[in-house]
């Protein structure tokens, strides 16, 4: 019979990194979270260092002496975050002489997060497309028209509308208005005419 010899897993679950990120977060010692956990200095000093793997049960009673949930330690906090410069956004022109800038430079994956600049006495012109519509007025004074309902809006003021009716956004004011504009990555304008954009 051919001896089977064990290869060594790449399939470790290390949490060690975590577990000191979150114990040096909450300001603690090992001592104070062998004390909480009922787990030897030694131990905890192993786990921390990727030595030793804890059980489940284990894992629980860190989690519990650091007040996190358990599943924040199996995640991978040295994934960075994407940013994107004001300068290194994607720009369009879009209707009426507006710009619009891709605040997410297209990093999201579900919502596109776009910023309007428009001229003042310019409109988007009467449009629609799918998903939810979300608007913050960083800057002018705006008409926000959708179907029958029309409102007057300045900054720091809010609107959410269904952009399936069709809706059209002016800048009322006499100076260049900004918009940051959050819909679903899939909404797609279609024009007057049905014509997607």
């Amino acid at each position: 019979m051919a001896e089977v010899k064990e290869q060594p897993s790449n399939n470790r679950l290390l949490v060690g990194r975590e577990v000191r990120r979150w114990r040096r977060s909450r300001g603690l010692t090992l001592a104070q979270v062998g004390d909480r956990s009922g787990l030897n200095i030694g131990y905890l000093s192993q786990i921390e260092n990727d030595k030793a793997i804890p059980s489940l049960e284990a894992l629980g009673a860190i989690a519990s002496a650091l007040d996190v949930p358990p599943a924040w330690l199996l995640l991978d906090s040295a994934t960075p975050p994407q940013i994107v410069y004001a300068a290194d956004r994607p720009k369009t022109k879009g209707p009426g002489g507006s710009m619009m800038t891709e605040v997410d430079g297209h990093t999201s994956r579900d919502v596109c997060i776009l910023e309007a600049i428009v001229p003042p006495g310019h409109s988007t012109g009467a449009h629609t497309h799918n998903g939810d519509e979300h608007h913050v007025v960083l800057a002018g004074r705006w008409r926000m028209t959708q179907g029958d309902h029309s409102v007057e809006l300045g900054p720091g003021d809010y609107i959410a509308w269904d952009p399936t009716i069709p809706h059209d956004v002016e800048n009322i004011g006499d100076t260049e208005g900004r918009l940051l504009i959050v819909y679903p990555r899939r909404g797609r304008r279609e024009g007057p005419d049905g014509a997607r954009e």
